[in-house]
This record gives C-alpha cells, structure tokens and sequence, in this order.
C-alpha cells in the first residue's frame, strides 16, 4: 500500500487525466513527461492546499500543554502534603525553605526544569502540609481541624475560577499599566513581610505581629486582592507565550508560575480563615 500522501500529490501521485498528464496509451513506450515549472507549480499548488502544521505538530506551547502540567503539578502537591499531614508535620520549615530557595531557582533560570520545578512542589507540599495542620490547630476548640484547610482550598479554586472567567470575559483588560501596577504591590507587600517578621523573631512584636487581629484581617484581604491580580497577569503571560509561538517546553515555567500564585493564595486564605475562627 502506497502512501496516502504520494496518493494525493500532483508530483508523486497517479498523472491526472486534465492535461498535466494523461495515463500511459496501450502500446505507447513513452510516458509523457511534466516540464519543471509545471512540477514546480503543483508544488506549491499542495503546499498552500496542505492544512497548515498545529502548534502540537511544531513542539510549540498550547493551552492543553499548560492546563495538564498544572493539573499534574497539584495532584503531586495535594499527594504530599496529605502525606506529611499524617506522617509527619513538623518538618514543614524544612519544606518552607527548601520550596524558597528552589522557587527562586525555577525563577531565574532561562529555560524550564521539569525535575526542579517538581522538586519545588513536592518542598511546598511538604510546606503546605505541616502548615496547614499548624493553622488548624490555632481555631477554637471543638471544630474539625480538616475544616479550615476545606474552606481555604475552596475559597483557592473559587477565587481562581472567578478570576479566569472575569479575565475570558475582557471585563479587565491586563494592559501593562496594570502589570506596573501589580508588581509594585507585590513589591511593597514583600517588604511589609519581611519587616514583619524580623519586627517578630526579634522579639519587638508578640503573635503574629501586624499580621495578627484586626491588622491581620485587613492586610489578608489586601493580600488575597493581590494575589487574584497576580493571577491575571499570570493568564495574560500564558496568552501571550501561546500567541507568539513559544516552544513546548515553557508550558512547564507557565504551570510553575500558576502553581507560585495559587499556594500563596491558599496560604492567605487560611491565615485568614484562622484569624476570623479565633475571634470568634
């Protein structure tokens, strides 16, 4: 069997009976020949007929490439803080800072890890696990430790839900004075943290410093509200990164991105969620 290709083609296929060539007659020793600019034609001919080449065919990054990394990504972390959970919860500060310094690995080098940005999540759950519990036993006595964990991984893929759909919507447009305007938020949310909690290790501050009690709900909210814009912008660097054609492989620094927004955005959900059980 021939291939369906060569069966197709005007220049490896069967001669058409339209004037290009015409079958072979019964006792004809000659076969009618095409010149070079006729095979040059049906060339070119085929190669604006063939359907064009999908980004899958070209090794080029889709949406599918991302949406199944990520999905990948959060089983392995869910797997592994369920398991330090159970097993062993307090070595969460080593998965803490193991998870930071490879987070900053995954975040400076040009071309994606796939082995590093998994060790990275498996840190952070690891991180996730331990802290989760810690959290949970901060809430008044008497409720399930498992439902504050519930409600913030809830409030995680809710907020992530609204944010995709409100982004699809075009209701927010994410120009780059809005990227500006995220990034100094980031910027100076990060300093705030870091004053924080040396104000806390040191001992100037008891608890959780300004990150406690009414303070504490006020700067949650703020840092939720952060967080979703991060997620914007995150899903405006994936549109951009499928649009120009970027290769397969940085489908994994896109789930790497998301994966980074959606744990600290779980992490202040439940800071957050603790702060309201305690008080009441």
């Amino acid at each position: 069997m021939s291939n369906p290709y060569f069966n197709r083609s005007d220049v490896f296929g069967e001669p058409r009976r339209d004037g290009i060539g015409t079958q072979r007659a019964a006792g004809n020793t000659a076969a009618p020949t095409m010149s070079p600019a006729a095979v040059e034609t049906a060339a070119l001919e085929n190669m604006y007929a063939a359907p064009a080449a999908t980004a899958a065919a070209m090794k080029r990054m889709t949406y599918d490439d991302v949406i199944v990394r990520t999905g990948g990504l959060l089983a392995l972390l869910f797997v592994v803080a369920a398991a330090t959970w159970h097993l062993a919860p307090g070595i969460w500060p080593a998965g803490m800072v193991v998870g930071l310094v490879l987070g900053l690995v995954n975040s400076f080098k040009r071309n994606p890890s796939p082995a590093l940005i998994m060790l990275y999540t498996v840190a952070q759950g690891v991180f996730l696990g331990g802290i989760s519990l810690a959290f949970a036993g901060l809430t008044v006595e008497g409720a399930p430790a498992t439902a504050l964990v519930f409600q913030a991984i809830l409030a995680t893929f809710v907020t992530f839900g609204v944010a995709l759909a409100v982004y699809k919507s075009g209701k927010i447009r994410v120009t780059p004075k809005f990227q500006r305007a995220v990034l100094i938020g980031l910027g100076s949310f990060l300093v705030f943290q870091l004053v924080n909690l040396v104000l806390v290790w040191t001992g100037v501050v008891g608890g959780w410093g300004a990150r406690g009690g009414t303070i504490g709900l006020v700067v949650s909210v703020i840092a939720i509200g952060l967080a979703t814009a991060s997620l914007l912008v995150d899903f405006e660097s994936i549109k951009q990164g499928v649009q120009r054609g970027a290769p397969q492989r940085f489908a994994w620094a896109a789930a790497f991105g998301l994966m980074v927004t959606l744990v600290w955005l779980y992490l202040e959900f439940l800071r957050l969620f603790a702060i309201i059980a305690g008080r009441r």
